[in-house]
């Protein structure tokens, strides 16, 4: 391979500075309401202990990692979170050593100058700092019957002795009764004590759908702190519960750790740290948590296993695919290895630009091919680029992996750009193909030419409350089509990218089923460009057909709405396609 070119930071952040917008993807179904505490508009970047330092952390061990978080250079592409995980606590024979409210106590043997200092230490550096707890209140709480700070409640007006919350370190960790006054003070104070540190991450872990009414405290808690502060939910969430983890969180682990504690350490530490096992089981993950992606709240793949060449456990093909994956997933990118031995060629991977842009853009991709060891993401970047990855998952042999244009919703020629290189791929008419070996990935970028159109599914725009994404009249493109509620104001809107201002032709593809005009408004930015425009009978809901108008587009990010003015509502809409 030849060597990596980065486009540098400066590149990196106008970039980065594209509207973060959800572009309306080939497939993709609307998602669920972010959390709107103003946090995590793109994934996190940065460092977690979990992974190489496991039960073992120090003070000095923090700060080495930061300091080389810093002196690699990896901190100017972006990666700017050190995050302490478990294991930093006191605990005696009945759990966790709690302070005179019911905290855990820090362990001063390992972090001497507690963590407060250590915050400093990495804020002092242009870092964030990132810190771990889990729900409940500790026995030893329960036990002193600790006060609830600045209130006349204690710790056993709180505590639901009958049931023990998940701990993986000292164990014994009562739930919180929220029905008792007391308990939401309670989590409040302990969020007051972190953001007093200066904590800008907080992973709560152990968490799972019966922690709901803590993940609820914990959010309400956060957001009273006066620090904003990143609130991220670990691990192997319930995707049943994935609208409620969104709503209230900004990442959720979506799986169990990548780790495979299969090194000769204690509890399986030491390297190697992963295997291939566990990062392609999280291809299926990621295609299945995809819809609930987006700036505000991101499906969390676990940590990055690259930095320590092969040794984690990964070829470097495999590393390589490791990070496209998390990339296209838009996945917080927390890197899990020892970031003081990081090899050249790992280095290389963790601050290519343009894999980090990809990250980035605020699009989770779409799987469109899974036909195992070969699979295909794609998704549509808000300046209207497409961005496709090429797999090869299996352990051995080659395989030739393909997409064709109209997979990814584009019509006509297009540019491309292989983004691990940096490097042109040509051009092509109608699709893109790649012979790959074992674990191996293709990552490129897809730049529609003059003359092709762009398709825009209307389950992947935005639509009025009470649509429904149905499937069971058949002929609709991509995974379905948009059924309104039969009012007029039903409306479905897109967001169109153009790179220059132009007149662009619309095509609206529909189906009518009924014997009655279902005429609508069609506005472009707020405009109406065709009042009442007509939606007439197709013969049946399977048959669908066209209708196309010319709008003027301005450069950047358009918004395309139609809108029922009948008491019949809107046709059924299968897609847009911008030409």
């Amino acid at each position: 391979m030849r060597p990596l070119r980065t486009m540098g930071h400066t590149a990196l952040a106008t970039l980065l500075a594209l509207p973060l917008i959800l572009a309306a993807q080939v497939g993709s179904p609307q998602p669920a309401a972010a959390s709107d505490n103003g946090l995590a508009l793109r994934p996190a970047m940065g460092w977690s202990s979990w992974s190489f330092v496991r039960r073992w952390p120090t003070e000095a061990k923090i700060k080495a990692q930061a300091d080389a978080l810093v002196s690699s250079g990896l901190k100017d592409h972006g990666y700017v979170y050190v995050n302490l995980d478990d294991f930093y606590q006191k605990c005696d024979a009945n759990g966790f050593v709690v302070d005179q409210y019911g905290r855990w106590a820090v362990d001063q043997a390992t972090f001497p100058s507690g963590i407060k200092a250590l915050a400093d230490y990495i804020h002092a550096k242009g870092l964030k700092f990132g810190f771990y707890v889990t729900p409940g209140i500790a026995k030893n709480a329960v036990t002193q019957n600790t006060p609830v700070e600045g209130t006349p409640y204690r710790a056993r007006d709180i505590a639901d002795t009958t049931r023990q919350e998940k701990n993986y370190n000292c164990k014994n960790m009562y739930y919180l009764d929220y029905s008792k006054p007391g308990a939401q003070e309670f989590v409040n104070s302990w969020a007051r004590q972190f953001a007093d540190w200066g904590v800008d991450y907080l992973k709560i872990d152990g968490v799972g759908s019966h922690d709901i009414p803590d993940v609820r405290a914990w959010d309400k808690a956060l957001r009273a702190s006066g620090r904003p502060i990143t609130y991220a939910l670990s691990n192997n969430l319930n995707i049943a519960d994935a609208p409620t983890w969104r709503q209230l969180a900004n990442s959720w682990r979506t799986q169990g750790d990548v780790e495979c504690y299969c090194g000769p350490g204690s509890n399986g530490s030491g390297f190697p740290l992963t295997s291939w096992a566990k990062i392609t089981s999280r291809f299926g993950s990621a295609s299945a948590w995809q819809p609930y992606a987006g700036p505000g709240g991101w499906n969390d793949l676990d940590s990055l296993q690259i930095g320590n060449g092969d040794q984690v456990g990964l070829t470097a093909d495999q590393r390589r695919s490791h990070l496209t994956l998390w990339a296209m997933a838009a996945s917080p990118l927390l890197i899990g290895t020892d970031l003081t031995a990081l090899t050249a060629t790992d280095t290389a991977m963790l601050a290519n630009d343009r894999l980090i842009a990809v990250n980035q853009d605020g699009v989770a991709a779409r799987r469109i091919v899974d036909a195992t060891p070969r699979q295909v993401w794609a998704k549509r970047q808000p300046g209207g680029d497409h961005i496709v990855a090429l797999f090869n998952t299996g352990t051995s042999g080659n395989q030739t992996v393909s997409v064709t244009w109209s997979q990814i919703g584009l019509t006509g020629p297009a540019t491309l750009t292989d983004l691990w290189s940096g490097q042109s791929a040509g051009q092509s008419a109608t699709g893109f193909s790649a012979t790959l070996r074992p674990g191996e990935t293709r990552l490129i970028r897809v730049t529609p030419g003059s003359g092709g159109s762009v398709r825009y599914e209307a389950e992947g725009a935005r639509y009025t409350a009470g649509s429904t994404v149905d499937s069971n009249h058949g002929g609709f493109s991509g995974t379905g089509f948009v059924n309104t509620p039969n009012a007029a104001g039903a409306y479905v809107e897109w967001s169109v990218a153009s790179p220059v201002a132009r007149t662009a032709t619309l095509t609206f593809r529909y189906a009518n089923g009924t014997t009655a005009d279902r005429p609508m408004d069609v506005s472009v930015n707020g405009s109406v460009v065709a009042a009442g425009r007509s939606f007439g009978p197709t013969g049946a809901w399977t048959g669908w057909t066209d209708v196309t108008l010319t709008v003027p587009l301005t450069a950047g990010t358009n918004t395309i709405r139609t809108t029922a003015t009948t008491g019949n509502g809107a046709p059924n809409l299968d897609h847009l396609e911008v030409g």
